[in-house]
């Protein structure tokens, strides 16, 4: 059993504040096999035992059509975690970098995927799909709308589609991604290593090296920023009496007020 324990504590946290999950959902969960979609896999896993609000969960990858991209590790992930699991075959990386030659192609592609994984979504019967957005990917489009856009705003915890009567929700909203990348190697994740020819050449991968640069010479600017973002309520973001950053310079293991809240105890664990 994969020992999920300080990321069911963001998880849970961020259910909760923002009412993700009700009895008799079923949630598809994005799989891209990227260490963000696996963590979110196996925070939901892990707390599909112990919620209070019983719920199902499936997995769906969508096979975008680049080389290489070899599913079967995750396969057997979701056989050990006990979820239902499906890849999906589709011509998105014909469509975006063959047909239409896209020079920035991830709105394109991002429209695309999100649009095949709620198909899906819907015809296996699920009223939610959740995706594996972090701290730190709330923080860069942030960043990303201020400085391309010139507007003030993020994605939201918790997104209503009113066209396909689906939810969409973001449990890791809470979880930096260095607690992320702490738990994919920790437990050996089975990543699957991204072959996109634009991967790594994006507008959000420069915020994220901006803020890196930044955090050099201001310490806490990401939680800051997040922190901002919840006090003025951007976005469908929540006020909250608890600090993500005491939590985040806390040793693993360590029980914070107001945050750890898995809900498990040893017996459960057993």
């Amino acid at each position: 059993m994969i020992n999920a324990r300080r990321i069911l504590s963001y998880v849970r946290r961020a259910v909760d504040d923002y009412e993700m999950i009700m009895d008799g959902d079923k949630i598809a969960i994005g799989v891209s096999a990227g260490k963000d979609s696996l963590t979110l896999l196996c925070g939901l896993a892990q707390l599909r035992r112990f919620y209070p609000k019983k719920f199902e969960i499936i997995a769906i990858t969508l096979d975008c059509g680049f080389d290489n991209a070899d599913f079967s590790q995750i396969k057997i992930l979701c056989e050990e975690l006990g979820v239902e699991y499906h890849v999906i075959p589709t011509n998105i990386k014909q469509v975006v970098f063959d047909i239409r030659k896209e020079k920035n192609p991830c709105s394109l592609c991002s429209k695309l995927r999100h649009g095949a994984l709620n198909d899906e979504a819907k015809k296996r019967g699920c009223n939610k799909v959740a995706l594996g957005h972090h701290l730190d990917d709330s923080v860069e489009t942030f960043m990303m709308n201020l400085i391309y856009e010139g507007r003030i705003g993020t994605f939201s915890p918790v997104t209503y589609l009113d066209r396909t009567d689906l939810t969409l929700i973001r449990p890791l909203i809470y979880t930096p991604e260095k607690e992320v990348r702490s738990f994919t190697n920790k437990v050996k994740l089975p990543v699957v290593v991204n072959t996109c020819p634009a991967d790594k050449k994006t507008k959000r991968e420069e915020v994220k090296l901006l803020i890196s640069d930044l955090s050099k010479k201001y310490k806490n600017i990401k939680y800051n920023i997040f922190g901002a973002i919840r006090l003025k309520e951007i976005d469908g973001y929540k006020k909250a009496n608890f600090s993500l950053r005491k939590y985040d310079e806390a040793d693993e293991g360590d029980v914070i007020d107001g945050i750890d809240e898995t809900g498990e105890t040893d017996a459960e664990e057993n």
